[in-house]
């Protein structure tokens, strides 16, 4: 069943990136020994334009215990507060 979720005030649904589950080495990382993950794409913002500085498809940093933690379709995401990002992701450019 897909969900439809739209954030409301200065909060922001995030989608969780995954996880490398193999390491450059061939090393396979169990579940278990796993960070939780500090990074994702943001899926839709809330209403407050004031607080919030990102748009959906916006690579974010967050901190590593924060938001309120749902699954959507089978994938991880956190509603987060639009203040606790930390920053946006933007490629850089070639030198």
């Amino acid at each position: 069943m897909s969900e439809n979720i739209q954030p409301l005030g200065a909060r922001v649904l995030v989608r969780v990136a995954e996880e490398e589950s193999v390491t450059p080495s061939g090393l396979v990382i169990p579940d278990t020994a796993k960070e939780k993950p500090q990074r994702g794409v943001v899926v839709a913002v809330g209403d407050d334009e004031d607080l919030i500085k990102v748009q959906p498809g916006d690579v974010v940093l967050y901190p590593r215990y924060s938001g309120t933690e749902l699954t959507i379709d089978g994938h991880d995401h956190l509603v987060l507060e639009a203040t606790d990002l930390v920053a946006v992701v933007r490629d850089a450019p070639a030198a």
